[in-house]
């Protein structure tokens, strides 16, 4: 008899959502803990930025790219739940 493991989907908006309330919580949400780290300490990195004004510019671009990874991330984390 084998046994089921069972499976977690992960709801894509709630990873998008968290990502939206700070950046890396999604990827975290979604198990790619290492990924949100990176995406934690580059959205502090970027804030530090903004004294030489690049910041202005980096900040907003990690943010939304947070939000769409981690979106993205749980659809494909769901997908292959799905076919295994």
């Amino acid at each position: 008899m084998t046994e089921q493991v069972p499976k977690f989907y992960k709801n894509p908006s709630i990873a998008a959502v968290l990502s939206f309330l700070c950046t890396g919580l999604g990827q975290i949400y979604n198990g790619e803990i290492g990924k949100g780290i990176v995406f934690i300490v580059l959205y502090f990195i970027s804030w530090g930025l903004m004294f030489v004004l690049i910041g202005f510019l980096t900040t907003p671009l990690l943010w939304i790219w947070g939000m769409i990874d981690a979106y993205k991330s749980a659809e494909r984390i769901n997908q292959a739940l799905a076919r295994s």
